[in-house]
């Protein structure tokens, strides 16, 4: 029996969430929603989806969805997820950024212990073909130990240096933290809803000896060589040097070193791989439904635990010193980091 699964949100990025069911088996879009009525029809209409709602609550009472894409800005995440969980929604994938500052971090952190809804980051790059194929490498030993990531996004921090930092521990096998260092200059806040440094730097310390540098915004690494470099979205990468070896996985392209010493590369479609991606994530918050063992790579934890380390180079801006993990931050971490870069505050 195929999950029931609806769509909170139909602007623009949520096309990506609905293309996805073109490749999914297992489960079967029933039903949207969204505010906004002229959207909620063109989308629907474009997708085939007859039965439209307005508000969330009569969705959820009426359709009974077994997974629900939370597509919307992350300024609304604390709430609508609480609404989710409440009505019993047994899965549920959010768009990321999963936070913007401390005190949502904090609550979501609450929400999730006492929640028995599964929750999933959208972190698509993850389950992108070529990079699974990299990840595979990695985790077979064919680099050697892993040593160093070095991993950039030209957009900021919020926008798309969460998609990278993902990646990183990744490539890491989710190894715990240690320590935060970092550096930030700036400040962007994109839409009003993603504030972020516009360029920022962290230095990660995992457990296991393996160090991450990763870099987002302006300075960050222009990487793309494809027909779309002049989209900043387009030039994020991630780098990962072993005993013995490296790969680099590109939006574009990828490279890897062979065991003669030389260096194998190529080039791929973001476009062509960003469908079977999300297949991919939606099957494996499935494969999580189905059974507790099978949990996704991408759950609320592990995002949480990566967003930490955002709030940790911020705070270690902040006070000029690295930040020993675990790390409480303060509610007001975002504020602090305004005002060190001398923003002002929207209210």
């Amino acid at each position: 029996m195929a999950h029931r699964c609806a769509i909170l949100g139909c602007g623009g990025r949520s096309r990506g969430h609905a293309k996805a069911y073109s490749l999914i088996t297992r489960g079967q879009l029933v039903a949207i929603c969204d505010m906004n009525e002229q959207r909620l029809k063109d989308y629907g209409d474009a997708f085939g989806i007859k039965t439209r709602y307005t508000n969330l609550d009569e969705m959820l009472r009426k359709e009974k969805p077994d997974v629900l894409h939370i597509v919307t800005p992350p300024t609304l995440r604390v709430g609508l997820m609480t609404q989710a969980a409440e009505a019993g929604v047994p899965g549920v994938i959010v768009e990321k950024p999963i936070c913007i500052g401390a005190d949502d971090y904090k609550a979501l952190r609450a929400l999730n212990a006492r929640s028995k809804t599964k929750f999933v980051v959208n972190h698509q790059l993850r389950h992108h073909p070529k990079l699974l194929d990299l990840l595979k490498d990695v985790r077979e030993g064919k680099i050697g130990e892993v040593k160093c990531i070095d991993a950039s996004a030209v957009l900021p921090m919020s926008g798309q240096g969460v998609h990278v930092l993902d990646l990183a521990f990744a490539f890491n096998s989710y190894a715990k933290v240690t320590s935060v260092f970092g550096a930030v200059s700036g400040y962007d806040d994109i839409n009003g809803t993603h504030p972020s440094p516009k360029s920022a730097e962290l230095l990660v310390s995992f457990e296991n000896g393996v160090r991450a540098i990763v870099e987002a915004g302006a300075t960050a690494l222009r990487c793309d060589d494809s027909p779309n470099a002049k989209y900043a979205h387009m030039h994020k990468r991630v780098a990962v040097y072993g005993t013995h070896g490296f790969v680099h996985w590109r939006m574009s392209g990828w490279e890897r070193s062979l065991k003669d010493g030389t260096v194998e590369r190529g080039s791929k479609s973001y476009a062509e791989e960003d469908n079977p991606a999300q297949a991919g994530l939606t099957d494996a918050l499935f494969d999580w439904l189905e059974d507790d063992r099978k949990v996704s790579p991408t759950n609320l934890s592990t995002s949480l635990d990566e967003w930490l380390v955002i709030l940790a180079g911020y705070a270690s801006a902040v006070q000029m010193k690295p930040i020993t993990m675990p790390f409480d931050p303060p509610d007001d971490l975002l504020a602090q980091f305004q005002r060190l870069v001398g923003a002002t505050p929207k209210k």
